[in-house]
């Protein structure tokens, strides 16, 4: 099959590369230009599979650029993708008007660019693909959560592994002497043969020349011994080893096994704080006709409308439609402040839940307070909210906002000296969520 060819499009030259490794990577051929201007020069030559168009350039912009390619017959086919930092409802759809098919942001991941490259069929099949990562989409919203445990060495294997090697030494051992005495016996057939013809010499000691095959049996068979237990000693240290390492990773497991059971004993605290908040929190909506509809955990490190805030999205705009709703979706994230080790270099993780939390080197969420307003959502989730509008003729708004961390839900435990990790991410957990609210239009 003929590789794929794309004009990528950007005056900036390090997200021209970037793109276009992400691009190479799937086998694809890149070609770049520096401007729209010098993009159109190529294209009256030339004829890509797909071009990646940046929205802000000198001279002539993205969409001036899409609007001239699309109005030429010659070039009107070919499929054109923004690649741009310009977010929003009312960008998507002005690109999508002048024929672009969508907008891929420039913080793009991975897993975006290949949903992108099928959606353009720049890939030669989906596979186990879900569908357009462009347009809203419907999908099963239930998910099945694998609880996997860590598992150490199995001993008896181990066990088992020593044995087979020490059998194997045995049968190295055996055959060696066995041609050694093969070897001897051979010789001393010959010297006795050679010697009866001759009369006995007059000596109490045998001759120098027949005594050395004892001496290198002997030393032979010493040679044995020390390998045979140099072996043995090597195996039972591994075995030592290993059973220190099954020793570590069985209290590792119970360590695991504490942080699910704190885990769920969360996540029940968080579903009774919720609905204990629900008459508080529903002054905050302008009208008498809001009702929160769902409410969503966001697991640290993870952003927080996507995965499994998309799929809540995605359930309840489906619902909304199919009961001819006409309003305002609010979709709220907060944040809850986090008991974390590590640095700003090399980043932050959970600390363990049975550190106190006086010994946390970071007490907030500084990967929440990193993300842009772009970075806080994933392209199928500004897709989603884009198309709802857009399929709805305006009878369905979706409307997102953070909250940060002033809307908490459960509060944190007082901060002393016996208070640990567990106890306070536990409260963070139940406080890092999104929430989603529907106002009917009175």
């Amino acid at each position: 099959m003929a590789r794929k060819r794309v004009l990528v499009v950007d005056d900036s030259k390090s997200a021209r590369v970037i793109l276009s490794r992400m691009l190479e990577k799937y086998g694809i051929d890149v070609e770049m230009a520096e401007s729209a201007e010098q993009a159109i020069e190529y294209l009256n030559q030339n004829r890509p599979d797909a071009i990646f168009m940046d929205h802000l350039m000198p001279g002539m912009d993205g969409l001036q650029a899409v609007q001239a390619i699309k109005s030429n017959p010659q070039t009107a086919m070919i499929p054109i993708m923004m690649y741009t930092s310009q977010e929003g409802e009312l960008y998507v759809g002005q690109a999508r008007a002048l024929g672009a098919m969508g907008v891929l942001p420039k913080q793009v991941r991975p897993v975006d660019v290949s949903k992108v490259l099928y959606e353009l069929h720049l890939l030669p099949d989906r596979r186990a693909m879900g569908d357009s990562a462009l347009l809203p989409v419907e999908l099963d919203a239930t998910a099945t959560v694998v609880e996997t445990k860590p598992t150490g060495p199995d001993t008896r294997r181990l066990e088992a592994t020593v044995k087979d090697q020490s059998l194997e030494m045995r049968r190295f051992i055996v055959a060696s002497l066995d041609t050694f005495a093969a070897r001897i016996v051979s010789e001393v057939r010959e010297v006795t043969a050679t010697s009866a013809a001759e009369p006995l010499p007059q000596l109490t000691v045998p001759p120098p020349a027949r005594v050395w095959p004892w001496i290198l049996a002997f030393c032979v068979m010493a040679a044995v011994a020390v390998v045979c237990a140099v072996s043995w000693a090597l195996s039972r240290e591994a075995l030592t080893e290993a059973h220190a390492d099954i020793a570590a990773l069985e209290a590792a497991d119970a360590d695991l096994r504490h942080a699910r059971d704190e885990l769920a004993a969360g996540n029940k605290e968080l579903t009774a704080a919720l609905a204990a908040s629900a008459a508080n929190a529903a002054p905050d909506v302008p009208t008498s006709a809001a009702v929160a509809a769902r409410v969503e955990p966001v697991p640290y490190g993870e952003i927080p409308f996507d995965r499994g805030r998309l799929d809540a999205l995605r359930e309840l705009l489906a619902k909304l439609e199919a009961q001819n709703f006409h309003g305002v979706v609010k979709i709220t994230s907060a944040e809850g402040l986090f008991c974390l080790m590590g640095n700003a270099t090399d980043g932050f993780v959970l600390a363990n839940p049975n550190v106190l939390l006086n010994k946390c080197d970071l007490v907030g969420n500084p990967f929440e307070e990193a993300l842009t307003a772009q970075q806080r959502q994933s392209l199928a989730f500004a897709n989603l909210v884009a198309g709802v509008r857009q399929r709805t003729s305006g009878a369905i708004t979706v409307i997102i906002e953070n909250a940060g961390a002033s809307r908490g839900v459960a509060p944190y435990p007082p901060r002393n000296d016996s208070v640990t990790a567990g106890e306070w991410n536990r409260a963070a957990a139940a406080n890092n969520r999104v929430e989603f609210w529907t106002e009917t239009n009175l």
